[in-house]
């Protein structure tokens, strides 16, 4: 029988952390994050330079021989929990795992190396609702060319080379001026999704897609957990600060019983957050129940996160049309991550038949 996991941090987990939050904490302020989702032009690509060439975070999956810093998905999982804290408008989920995932099931060395100094984005071109397993659509292959449209692909307009399926069955790279990306209206203003056309796009074939596509998004739903953590936690430690502060008939608002029960049922969801997310990227760490682990973790986040955010909202006084309070951005976040990689019911009948439960 296997030991069982130490899901708590280790010392290199929370310096790690301290570290990204400190260049969160002086590069992606609120107002900034706001201002660019107002722009139509929300990436914010010095702050992706900062993670990736200054801190090396574009390649920690990557190992070290092909100049990534051959880390494991915990550390992975933490840098997302502080993105998600911010609400941080870069590619890193997208390039750093999903694209980088797919890569690693290719043996790309070529294009892991580029994308591991982050100085190319990479975006597998499948959309972003799509679970592990699910099937996915392809494009067609004609002459060596490739034809046919793909939507809501998301980051794929600050994507370099984007990793397109085939019908033939292989995975493409297709460099980002070889198609069109047209976006399309997303909640999440700060993770753009986008349609993209290849009309007669050269690619150059890198493996085959049905296993490098399962691959990326068992990690992307996996990892995704603790980016709903990190913004679920945002949520919930603003919201405990606020009533703090704000007074009603001479009192702060959180010494009210009924507000102290609300957030104590909150504080417990996000503690079982946290460990599903934990157990997700500790069992993508070690591949041990990797499938079962990501979607329980998944069937439970997603839920959580919205509800967290939804009340954050609602006890701030329901600033929901308030844009200049960033509360907005996080429940927009967590909306758009319910059906990021899987909604809850997809993973929950994945859930069932991985544990041989008959639905009813």
């Amino acid at each position: 029988m296997s030991a069982q996991p130490d899901l708590l941090y280790s010392e290199e987990e929370e310096a790690l952390r301290s570290a990204v939050r400190d260049l969160l904490g002086d590069h992606c302020d609120a107002a900034g994050v706001i201002t660019r989702a107002e722009s139509g032009a929300p990436h914010d690509l010095a702050l992706w330079k900062s993670l990736a060439d200054g801190m090396g975070l574009a390649g920690l999956l990557v190992p070290e021989a092909l100049g990534g810093q051959g880390a494991t998905h915990r550390e992975v999982a933490v840098v997302l929990e502080e993105l998600g804290r911010a609400v941080a408008p870069v590619p890193y989920l997208t390039s750093a795992v999903v694209a980088t995932e797919a890569l690693l099931a290719c043996g790309d060395e070529e294009l892991l190396g580029r994308l591991a100094s982050g100085r190319t984005i990479g975006a597998l071109a499948v959309g972003l609702h799509l679970a592990p397993g699910a099937a996915f659509p392809a494009v067609r292959l004609e002459g060596g060319c490739l034809h046919g449209e793909l939507t809501g692909v998301a980051d794929a307009a600050a994507a370099d080379v984007l990793l397109v399926p085939a019908d033939d069955g292989g995975l493409y790279a297709v460099a980002a001026e070889e198609v069109s990306v047209i976006p399309q209206v997303s909640l999440d203003l700060t993770r753009p999704v986008a349609r993209v056309l290849l009309d007669g796009a050269a690619g150059r074939r890198i493996g085959d897609a049905e296993p490098a596509v399962r691959r990326a998004l068992r990690a992307a739903a996996g990892l995704l957990a603790s980016e709903q953590l990190g913004v679920a936690d945002w949520a919930l430690t603003e919201t405990v600060r606020h009533l703090k502060e704000r007074k009603q008939f001479n009192r702060p608002l959180g010494g009210f019983q009924a507000l102290k029960h609300r957030l104590a049922q909150l504080w417990l969801e996000v503690v079982n957050l946290r460990a599903a997310a934990r157990a997700a990227a500790d069992a993508l760490t070690t591949g041990e129940d990797t499938d079962l682990t990501v979607a329980v973790a998944q069937a439970y986040a997603a839920p959580v996160a919205v509800r967290v955010t939804e009340e954050a909202l609602q006890l701030h006084g329901g600033i929901g049309m308030t844009w200049e309070h960033p509360v907005h951005l996080y429940l927009k976040r967590a909306k758009a991550d319910s059906i990021a990689y899987g909604t809850a019911g997809a993973h929950r009948e994945a859930l069932a038949a991985l544990a041989d439960i008959p639905s009813p």
